[in-house]
């Protein structure tokens, strides 16, 4: 039976990867990084002949290919995310990742996942998209939610994506919050859903007033709009939203977001289309 290789970060997205890819008949080798993966994995090996999972810690790069090596495996995938604070303070690079950074010219997340892959590569192991599987996840264009963007969020989805796409060059984040055409907050390494909670606490702030007392002029709406960089590599860094996407919105008082169709998944689309929409949220995808 063919083999795939997966590398899994946190939250489900590396349960859905897993899922189809034994839906494909593959037998599955998960690299498990013991500082991210939900133990959750290694019940789905013991209900699972074709799931193999083997532990590993952030750093371990050598590990990693042996254990692929030993496998068998020549195809791996990326799926979950590593947090980004994970990797620039957290770790604890092996011989092998501890060169490898000490070659790279920026220490962005582009630059070291791009040299992990080719690491990878010349050691047999073909890193490729998680999207090869998950093709029906693929935000398609249109908007998924029973209420269209207002004039005002649509002004503020334009604005937002000039900014997103601007911040996304420079592998800064992928998203902004816009209110107002204003921008409220950038993602940098905390994440989306954190970079929402940010936001969030901001307006709460305005709304009640400057240092004079005086209350914000600003409208009191906040958009998400969520971009893939301008050269993103499918795989890694993929643009991802689910349920915990909408809970951060609705918690922050945002009413719209904006993600780019083809090149951001959705995991569970009805649950997130029914959320948003109990919750008041627009969703569009263009």
């Amino acid at each position: 039976m063919p083999k795939l290789g997966l590398i899994a970060g946190n939250g489900r997205f590396p349960f859905l990867l897993l899922e189809a890819a034994r839906a494909h008949s593959l037998t599955v080798v998960v690299a498990a990084i013991k500082e991210e993966t939900d133990p959750e994995i290694d019940a789905r090996a013991a209900a699972d002949p074709e799931i193999h999972v083997h532990w590993l810690s952030l750093g371990e790069l050598s590990k990693l290919i042996e254990t692929f090596q030993r496998e068998g495996v020549t195809r791996a995938t990326m799926a979950g995310q590593v947090k980004h604070k994970q990797i620039f303070s957290s770790i604890r690079p092996d011989w092998r990742l501890a060169k490898l950074l000490l070659n790279l010219r920026t220490r962005n997340t582009d630059m070291l996942l791009g040299a992990i892959a080719k690491v990878l590569a010349d050691e047999g192991i073909e890193l490729i998209s998680s999207t090869q599987y998950l093709e029906p996840l693929l935000a398609k264009p249109g908007v998924l939610t029973q209420r269209a963007p207002d004039e005002e969020e649509a002004k503020d989805i334009a604005y937002g994506r000039t900014v997103a796409r601007a911040i996304a060059g420079y592998d800064l984040g992928q998203t902004v919050v816009i209110a107002a055409q204003a921008c409220v907050a950038v993602e940098a390494m905390e994440g989306t859903d954190a970079t929402i909670e940010r936001a969030g606490t901001l307006f709460r702030t305005l709304e009640a007033g400057d240092a004079n007392g005086e209350p914000t002029t600003l409208r009191r709406t906040l958009t998400v709009v969520k971009v893939a960089k301008p050269n993103q590599d499918m795989r890694f860094d993929v643009p991802v939203i689910g349920i915990g996407t909408i809970d951060a919105m609705q918690r922050a008082g945002a009413t719209c977001l904006a993600v780019e169709a083809g090149r951001t998944l959705l995991f569970d689309p009805a649950a997130i289309t029914r959320a948003a929409d109990e919750a008041g949220i627009t969703i569009t995808v263009e």
